[in-house]
């Protein structure tokens, strides 16, 4: 079972490459003031924004020239810690080392380009008509999401760790 572990941690750089590219090609295709391309109309855009913050714009309106160091260290103990529990986890947790893995995943992308450009490219962008936008955010953004998501689920549905 110990294998499984290994499978599973390939999600993380699978995660961090989708991210990569996606933002590559948003970089590419999307960088021009006003561009977007209308996905679904009146709910789903891609559309270029550069984030300082952190997942959904959080923090993004906070002024510091130390706030891209602290938050990719905050990123590095993020990804140290999933690693370790995930290594000492049962090995039959299949849901919660999917849930580390995607997280893990998520974190490496968005910090990939926090040390390399100082802000997060994010491009996809949901909306209700005109009346309310949710904030710009990539696949990275997604990845940790669902990570999470599976986190509470794997926390709820298996709180024992006995189940796999």
């Amino acid at each position: 079972m110990q294998s499984r572990k290994w499978l599973w941690m390939l999600a993380a750089p699978a995660v961090w490459l989708l991210d990569y590219f996606t933002k590559a090609w948003a970089r590419e295709a999307l960088d021009a003031p006003g561009r977007s391309i209308e996905v679904v109309a009146g709910y789903f855009d891609l559309a270029y924004a550069e984030n300082t913050g952190v997942a959904f714009g959080v923090f993004d309106s906070v002024e510091s020239a130390w706030k891209p160091w602290i938050l990719a260290a905050v990123g590095v103990v993020a990804v140290a810690v999933i690693c370790a529990y995930y290594w000492k986890s049962p090995s039959g947790r299949r849901v919660l080392h999917a849930a580390l893995a995607l997280t893990a995943g998520g974190i490496v992308g968005n910090l990939t380009d926090r040390v390399w450009r100082g802000y997060v490219v994010d491009f996809i962008l949901v909306h209700w008509r005109d009346v309310y936008y949710w904030p710009n955010f990539n696949v990275a953004d997604s990845a940790i999401t669902v990570g999470i998501a599976l986190l509470v689920i794997d926390a709820f549905v298996d709180p024992s760790g006995r189940r796999g």
